[in-house]
């Protein structure tokens, strides 16, 4: 998974002579790298310094079953939001949602600070083309062998990569979403999405503990604290799942399997049955691998709001296994 910078701006080809050739995969400019740079100081640094906060409050005020419930309650719904809609969804299409479905996927992901989601899309569909290659925008494998490189690679996908990079053209990567005008209402508004995020549980809190006291713990806790968290859980898809973990199907990269966190992402951490089935709507691909992801696509299938689940057969599952002699870094499957 990825977090696409662009604000509620839509880039979109310019035929002119001044701008980018039509179906050019990506675009480089100033104006891009302002607007990353300063999605990464809001969406990206501010939580940091948000749950700081939080942790410097605790001295003064104890964090309450609201702050909690608030916390878990919207890390949930808003890692719902992005896993089954941004990523599942949108950018690889496993299901078919009914519109209402699929517009309220889109506006909690959009809570979680992650990134429109045409852009998010486009950026995520890049990474799947390039993955672990030149032009993948997160890779942690590039940035050369030893120690020292391991670790600048793995600061520079989880985290670095945001400030500045180059952005995907969601023309190439998206034409499906651009000429999906509700999604693009919601894309647009992105921003007042974000906001919502935060007024919600500073909201609540101000009426439960009739305080503006009550009020600010429970926006940092609700909102920036659980951004954090739902963020560095989603980046560490990025960066250490492409250097540990294992790898039990053929893919073109290398992407693993971290089952020891398979609930905490929400099914994400099956990486490397992703990419080696990235049709499937399904990251776990077996019952008793733990996938809250899927589990809510197969309610929403249950009450007649999504179809055409696209699981793979477990013929073609067995055809992409890998076995031990092929990859001896392998251990066993996850």
């Amino acid at each position: 998974m990825a977090d696409a910078q662009p604000t509620m701006h839509i880039p979109e080809p310019d035929n002119g002579a001044d701008g980018p050739e039509p179906r050019r995969k990506t675009i480089s400019s100033p104006y891009l790298h302002r607007l990353q740079r300063r999605h990464f100081l809001l969406f990206d640094v501010a939580p940091i310094l948000g749950t700081a906060a939080a942790l410097a409050l605790l001295a003064v005020r104890p964090i309450g079953v609201t702050e909690v419930a608030l916390l878990f309650s919207l890390w949930l719904v808003t890692g719902l939001g992005v896993t089954v809609g941004y990523h599942r969804l949108f950018t690889h299409r496993t299901f078919k949602a009914v519109p209402a479905v699929a517009s309220t996927l889109a506006v909690l992901g959009s809570m979680a600070g992650q990134g429109p989601v045409v852009s998010w899309v486009a950026l995520h569909r890049r990474h799947h083309e390039r993955s672990d290659r030149e032009g993948d925008p997160h890779s942690p494998n590039l940035a050369g062998g030893g120690a020292r490189g391991r670790l600048r690679g793995l600061a520079h996908s989880h985290f670095l990569w945001m400030r500045r990079h180059e952005y995907p053209n969601v023309a190439h990567y998206a034409p499906d979403l651009i000429r999906n005008r509700p999604l693009l209402r919601v894309a647009r508004l992105y921003y007042y999405w974000v906001a919502l995020g935060l007024a919600v549980p500073a909201l609540v809190g101000g009426i439960v503990y009739q305080s503006w006291t009550g009020a600010l713990s429970c926006l940092l806790w609700g909102g920036l604290v659980r951004m954090f968290v739902l963020e560095h859980i989603i980046w560490s898809i990025n960066s250490v799942l492409h250097m540990v973990g294992t790898r039990p199907y053929q893919s073109r990269d290398r992407s693993r399997n971290g089952a020891f966190f398979a609930l905490l992402t929400l099914g994400e951490s099956w990486h490397n049955n992703h990419h080696a089935f990235p049709e499937s709507p399904s990251f776990g691909l077996s019952w008793y691998r733990l996938d809250p992801g899927y589990w809510l696509i197969r309610l929403l299938a249950a009450c007649g709001l999504a179809s055409d689940l696209g699981v793979p057969s477990k013929e073609r599952i067995r055809s992409r296994r890998v076995s031990r002699k092929d990859d001896p870094v392998t251990a066993a499957a996850a």
